[in-house]
């Protein structure tokens, strides 16, 4: 094969049959879409080693998809039910899953979703890296994360979220400026916590101790996060 990715295969002037076939879906000029790939106004989750799969298209000038969220979790651990959402979503058009995961056994689960689903499933892997792993948070290398990333993608997934909104300078601002509310979201609240043991910026609360700062920016964070979705 002369590509190994959609983009790849837009950037070498190559129109591939997924691309084809959502050009048809959208009612475009397949090479209209294959430029709009190629620029990286669209993009084609698809992943060879999940089938059978129906791609989509997602981005600039192309309909709205549905994405369905589930998965396993502490609070609700029964994956017979989760599988029957897969089903009754996939039947209701949607066109994508969202496997949010974040308790037990993880990668079962995974495998069994894309075994069944004939639309393009996604992943959180920083859930899963808690989650599978067992380690602390304290513990967690970027070695770690990027071994579950390759895990996922072996596995057939057709697309990751990365909190790639939470960096070194957000959290700092936050530790000089403390939140009047706990962070909401998972995958933030994870990554804030394990940035505030990394980071060594004085916290007005904390009064200059390593300790209470790690201690304060574990609180804005949450109590540790939730294994709701």
């Amino acid at each position: 094969m002369a590509y190994r990715t959609q983009m790849e295969a837009a950037k070498k002037g190559i129109v591939t049959l997924e691309l084809q076939r959502i050009a048809g879906e959208e009612r475009l000029a397949p090479e209209e879409l294959r430029k709009r790939v190629a620029k990286g106004e669209v993009v084609i989750p698809y992943n060879k080693n999940h089938r059978p799969v129906r791609p989509q298209g997602i981005g600039r000038g192309l309909r709205t998809k549905i994405n369905v969220n589930l998965g396993v979790s502490k609070d609700c651990y029964q994956a017979e039910k989760e599988l029957a959402k897969a089903d009754r979503a996939v039947a209701l058009k949607a066109d994508a899953l969202m496997d949010l995961s974040s308790y037990g056994r993880t990668r079962e689960f995974r495998r069994q979703l894309l075994a069944r689903s004939p639309v393009m499933v996604g992943t959180v892997p920083v859930y899963d890296a808690v989650a599978s792993l067992r380690k602390d948070l304290t513990e967690l290398t970027p070695g770690d994360f990027l071994a579950v990333v390759r895990e996922h993608a072996e596995d057939g997934v057709d697309f990751i979220t990365v909190h790639a909104g939470l960096h070194r300078e957000v959290v700092t601002h936050f530790k000089r400026n403390p939140r009047l509310t706990n962070i909401v979201s998972r995958g933030g609240a994870l990554l804030s916590r394990r940035w505030c043991l990394d980071l060594r910026v004085p916290s007005r609360r904390s009064g200059g101790s390593h300790t209470a700062r790690t201690a304060a920016c574990t609180a804005r964070a949450g109590a540790g996060p939730r294994s709701s979705r």
